[in-house]
């Protein structure tokens, strides 16, 4: 592994633990040359799933995608890190489950929305906001009545 300071590539490995669940394997490594310390990742290559977009476009799934969108909608909200990677392997297993090797970009913002709604309604009614396409107040009164038809009250988060 190359030391992200001074570019050797002799270093030790201090810690190791899996992290994502079993997913993949956080290590701490030393560099042996300049002593700096970083972090690596090893995950499984899984076969590659392809997303296919509303205009018939095909690309790679990308899960920081989800990530960044789940994060500007559950922005300023009362809700971990920690959350949010557990609610992206929900999405992840969700979405992968059907061992498919494509997933249509609507499918991924149905199931995203499906478990926001579960974490948390205000980063809901964002997502769907930009999801939907919404241009106007009337569009959020439609999706804040569905919301509350379909779901029971929640206690307030602490």
């Amino acid at each position: 592994m190359r030391c992200p300071a001074c570019g050797a590539l002799e270093d030790k490995v201090v810690d190791s633990r899996t992290s994502e669940d079993g997913r993949s394997i956080r290590r701490r490594r030393t560099c042996l040359i300049c002593g700096r310390r970083f972090t690596t990742f090893e995950r499984i290559e899984e076969s590659s799933l392809m997303v296919v977009k509303r205009s018939g476009h095909k690309e790679p799934f990308e899960r920081d995608k989800i990530i960044s969108g789940v994060r500007s909608a559950l922005k300023n909200r009362p809700v971990s890190d920690d959350e949010i990677e557990q609610f992206v392997l929900g999405v992840e297993d969700a979405i992968k489950g059907d061992g498919a090797p494509e997933v249509s970009s609507e499918r991924i913002g149905i199931v995203v929305l499906e478990h926001l709604k579960e974490l948390d309604e205000v980063g809901y009614l964002r997502f769907a906001s930009v999801y939907k396409g919404f241009v106007d107040a009337k569009d959020f009164e439609r999706e804040f009545s569905n919301l509350f038809k379909s779901t029971e009250p929640k206690k307030p988060r602490a």
